[in-house]
């Protein structure tokens, strides 16, 4: 990219790896240095939490906030109930209205750890919700006033739809309709906070361009689209994934020292870039560490989990968890903040196989899974090697607690409660 910003948002989203398209760089660049401007970012409340696949957006809010501007948190409690078909092969279970207010209470915990919302400040972050305008429409005015302004066939053209059509998969006039929706949401956004920026993944271009195109249309307002990268790691897997499925953001979803151990997993060649996107390090320290080898990337991937598992959860738990790490790798132990089973004497009754022991522990998704892994020599019992699929455990066994071990990286504690 050969455009020099004058803005330090833009700059940093360049320097940083943030940067995938944006629909007028120079229009977005000089409303940036102008003044404090409100952008937003939506967010659908699907579960209870957001995940680290979301997490690139959290820091764009973040880096938005830190260089003198307005994020706005938009939750889809209207949306949601639509569903977002951009590149999905199928159509999302709808959800009720109390289980999207459980699953906004949840996602607001983790967006106070990265924007401030409680300040004096003029660039003071809102969290809004959209279903305080589309709750109410008229169906028949939101068709007039609205839906007059999109083509259908500009609609089949976008390539998310595209694509679920080609493969001659069903998409339901409800979810073609949320496009049309979360182009209204821009345009109330600008109409009500002068909002003048939508960012998100690349993939929801198509979506960003019509609420432009809409708010052109309707107030003749300028406003701009800024996305970032779908990531994946440099191996090929999308980002939020792990063996153990989502890496949520909530800690009651995904302890700390799970999280941390997330990131400390990261492959060598992912580094510098994670460090550059997740943290707030300066770039020439990011690349630095980024380009170390053989064991010092070691320390690389420690300060990488240790930086961002404090930006979510704090000092003192990056700090709990990598004392857990050290203990449990470097001398063998057994490290305290562990994930840990409890199970109780009824429970057990007369003995627990250890395979159902394992799956319990969330060491294997199933019980077929978990002998696999002993019968590939994958599993240990307190550090030895676990061969034995039908070995039971009882509350005799857990007179102290067993420390549960899948390949090299993942643990867990077993204990009697």
């Amino acid at each position: 990219m050969t455009y020099h910003p004058k803005s330090d948002f833009i700059a940093t989203m360049i320097e940083r790896g943030f940067l995938a398209d944006c629909t007028d760089y120079q229009g977005l660049d000089e409303a940036l240095i102008s003044g404090c401007k409100p952008a937003y970012i939506g967010f659908d409340a699907t579960a209870k939490s957001l995940h680290v696949g979301s997490l690139i957006q959290i820091m764009m809010l973040r880096w938005f906030q830190k260089t003198g501007h307005q994020p706005i948190t938009l939750m889809g409690g209207g949306t949601t109930k639509v569903g977002d078909p951009s590149f999905r092969a199928d159509e999302r279970p709808l959800l009720g209205p109390e289980q999207i207010d459980e699953n906004i209470a949840g996602i607001k915990k983790v967006f106070s750890a990265y924007i401030d919302y409680d300040s004096d400040a003029e660039n003071k972050a809102l969290m809004l919700n959209n279903a305080e305008w589309l709750d109410d429409l008229n169906y028949l005015d939101f068709l007039r006033d609205i839906g007059r302004h999109f083509s259908v066939n500009r609609m089949l053209s976008f390539e998310s739809v595209k694509s679920r059509l080609d493969r001659e998969q069903s998409l339901s006039f409800l979810e073609f309709n949320y496009m049309i929706l979360q182009a209204y949401d821009f345009l109330e956004l600008n109409r009500r906070y002068g909002c003048v920026l939508q960012m998100g993944g690349s993939d929801q271009w198509g979506n960003i361009v019509n609420g432009i195109d809409l708010t052109r249309r309707v107030l003749d307002h300028e406003i701009y689209g800024l996305t970032s990268p779908l990531l994946t790691t440099s191996d090929g897997k999308k980002m939020g994934k792990s063996q153990d499925g989502a890496v949520w953001l909530n800690a009651e979803m995904r302890s700390p020292y799970e999280f941390w151990q997330f990131w400390r997993n990261t492959t060598d060649a992912d580094v510098g870039r994670f460090l550059k996107l997740y943290t707030e390090m300066p770039v020439d320290e990011c690349e630095r560490l980024g380009e170390l080898q053989g064991s010092e990337i070691n320390e690389a991937k420690i300060r990488l989990a240790n930086e961002i598992t404090t930006l979510l959860h704090g000092a003192e738990a990056a700090s709990k968890a990598e004392a857990t790490a050290r203990e449990v790798f470097e001398k063998g132990g057994v490290g305290g903040d562990l994930p840990t089973l409890t199970l109780s004497a009824d429970e057990l009754g007369d003995g627990m196989s250890i395979v159902q022991v394992i799956v319990k522990s969330g060491l294997a998704k199933s019980g077929k899974e978990a002998k696999r892994l002993i019968a590939e020599n994958g599993a240990k019992l307190d550090d030895a090697p676990l061969t034995d699929a039908g070995l039971m455990i009882d509350a005799g066994a857990l007179s102290s607690p067993i420390k549960l071990s899948a390949g090299k990286k993942r643990h867990a504690l077993v204990q009697l409660g």
